[in-house]
């Protein structure tokens, strides 16, 4: 896969460290042993349907092609509904960018509809997440928290503004503490209705990956309280992974103002600019001197 990037939508974070990042020229995978497979015949998944799992792919696709089409590129989203891997990829081959999904992920039984596009948006965001970039901003993916972050911050709110999020929070159990920092947060009812979808697509995510590492309590009140010495550019932990998503949520930045493909400043949230939520988590990024 010349000029590609094996990413995971999965953190499988066991006791993982560093080491097992993700090769950013797609040589080896990043993956610890994991033989989970789930087929579109198995009896224990979501009840996910090979109509809606195109649907949420297009979804973000539509937003998100003329964004690459302007940068002079071409989004191939390639959809493997009958592929058993829980997992997700995205690589370049010259000017085409390939976001590519798999049925196995879309149909664990712990993926919402919603978890699936946040999914759709963190490959997006490899593509898209601008800076911190894979190895000091020297190749082409925004690294894995910065994924996250943008798949939360921009590319979710970019795709559910327009639904009617307030009828589609009343249907939903939306933790508590969401939706106090979410109330916290906007003032507008359908915009705290979008932060308490895009958080519970983010706890969704969180429990996952905790139950591939043979934990899946991860809660918005419990969250990670590591400090990395310098970003980290691999999968972070769970825990930390749905703090991002929280943060992305919360930054009342809007979508239209675009991340930078070199400062991670540009459409974010820091605290140099005042923000106390928000920001990208110290779990794995290291601020520089101007935030």
């Amino acid at each position: 896969m010349k000029n590609g990037i094996l990413i995971s939508a999965l953190t499988l974070s066991f006791s993982l460290s560093s080491s097992f990042a993700c090769d950013i020229h797609g040589k080896s995978g990043f993956m610890p042993e994991n033989n989970l497979r789930i087929s579109k015949y198995d009896k224990e998944t979501n009840g996910m349907t090979e109509e809606k799992f195109l649907s949420i792919i297009k979804r973000v696709s539509d937003v998100y092609a003329p964004v690459v089409e302007s940068k002079g590129a071409q989004l191939d989203m390639i959809n493997n509904w009958d592929d058993e891997t829980v997992n997700a990829y995205a690589h370049r081959d010259g000017n085409v960018w390939h976001v590519s999904m798999f049925g196995g992920l879309a149909r664990h039984k712990l993926t919402t509809d919603d978890g699936f596009m946040l999914v759709v948006c963190h490959e997006t965001g490899h593509h898209l997440g601008g800076a911190p970039r894979y190895y000091n901003n020297s190749d082409w993916a925004a690294n894995e928290g910065q994924a996250d972050y943008f798949g939360a911050l921009k590319c979710m709110k970019r795709v559910l503004e327009n639904d009617d999020n307030i009828a589609i929070v009343s249907k939903m159990q939306i933790d508590a503490e969401a939706t106090a920092k979410c109330q916290a947060t906007y003032t507008n009812a359908s915009e705290v209705a979008l932060c308490q979808r895009i958080a519970m697509a983010g706890k969704s995510l969180g429990q996952l990956l905790g139950s591939l590492g043979g934990n899946s309590k991860v809660n918005f009140n419990t969250p990670d309280k590591s400090v990395v010495r310098r970003t980290n550019d691999a999968h972070p932990q769970a825990q930390c992974r749905l703090d991002t998503y929280f943060a992305g949520g919360l930054c009342d930045k809007s979508y239209t103002e675009d991340v930078d493909q070199n400062s991670p400043i540009p459409g974010t949230c820091i605290k140099k600019d005042g923000y106390k939520v928000g920001v990208r988590p110290l779990c794995w990024y290291k601020p520089g001197a101007g935030e």
